[in-house]
């Protein structure tokens, strides 16, 4: 009975060890493979807006290069909503190479926001990117004036 126990105390072991290391050798592949192939680095993945004013100029670019050693091509981008629309190169971004990625926020909506654009590329080491933006748009001069006035009548 001693020598049952023993046994399967010993192949559990085995069986531990064996799992370790592949695991570990798939690590290293893994690794080594994502060395190849393109890869997109931003100079910031948060564009603050601020505080701006109803109606302001909504249109911000996202600067990137392509870092990797095969062109990079973005497949898709996608604004978190109707208000955040994302444009994009359409051709391959060569090694090396940088591009933008346009976004125009529909400044007529006040208050503050907080909207992402999901860029789907083919880079070996981040296929999909999430960029934001954020701020705050101010009132409308005009609400303003309104609120300022309806309060004096009462």
């Amino acid at each position: 009975m001693k020598k049952i126990i023993l046994l399967s105390f010993a192949l559990i072991g085995i069986l531990t060890l064996s799992v370790a290391q592949t695991a570990e050798k798939t690590e290293t592949v893994k690794a080594a493979t994502n060395t190849k192939g393109a890869k997109i680095e931003f100079e910031s993945k948060t564009i603050d807006y601020g505080t701006i004013e109803n109606g302001a100029d909504g249109n911000r670019e996202f600067k990137f290069t392509n870092t990797g050693d095969a062109p990079l091509v973005i497949t898709n981008a996608k604004g978190s909503c109707g208000c955040t629309v994302p444009t994009w190169p359409r051709t391959p971004i060569a090694p090396g190479a940088s591009d933008v990625i346009k976004v125009r926020y529909a400044t007529n909506r006040t208050g503050g926001f907080s909207k992402t654009v999901t860029l789907t590329t083919n880079a070996v080491d981040s296929p999909s990117v999430r960029l934001r933006i954020k701020g705050t748009v101010k009132p409308k001069v005009e609400d303003t004036k309104e609120t300022e006035t309806k309060e004096e009548v009462h």
